[in-house]
């Protein structure tokens, strides 16, 4: 049994499959998932979990280049930018609404947490360890 880290096997078998360039979305209970992405649905009920608890869980375990996120979250939802600037060293990497789910298509895996609160999604590029 894993005794650390993140337990779900659904997420280690994908952050374990990433490669360089390779992306996982973190989204909130409202994006809409498309087809081709593997679907790891931890939304338990309207804020559990939460992106913020989602996405330091993946920070810690996850090489990221650098985050994707709607600009819209500037304004919509100062809470979760200024969380993801504080998680995070590098400059965030914005594009519009469409653009951003039109990413989506590209992820390896779409998490799909709990929160409920706008725009409360990002997309985590990997890195490299070496």
């Amino acid at each position: 049994m894993k005794k650390n880290g993140i337990l779900n096997s659904h997420i280690a078998k994908v952050l374990a499959d990433l490669g360089h360039t390779d992306t996982i979305v973190i989204a909130d209970c409202g994006l809409p998932i498309p087809e081709g992405p593997v679907k790891i649905d931890l939304a338990l009920s309207i804020g559990t979990p939460s992106f913020q608890e989602v996405t330091s869980l993946l920070l810690q375990e996850m090489a990221v280049e650098h985050i994707t996120v709607a600009s819209e979250i500037k304004e919509a939802n100062e809470r979760d930018h200024l969380f993801l600037k504080k998680a995070f060293s590098q400059p965030l990497h914005d594009v519009d609404h469409e653009t951003f789910k039109n990413m989506t298509k590209q992820a390896k895996a779409v998490i799909r947490t709990g929160e409920a609160t706008p725009y409360a999604n990002c997309i985590l590029h990997a890195g490299v360890i070496f």
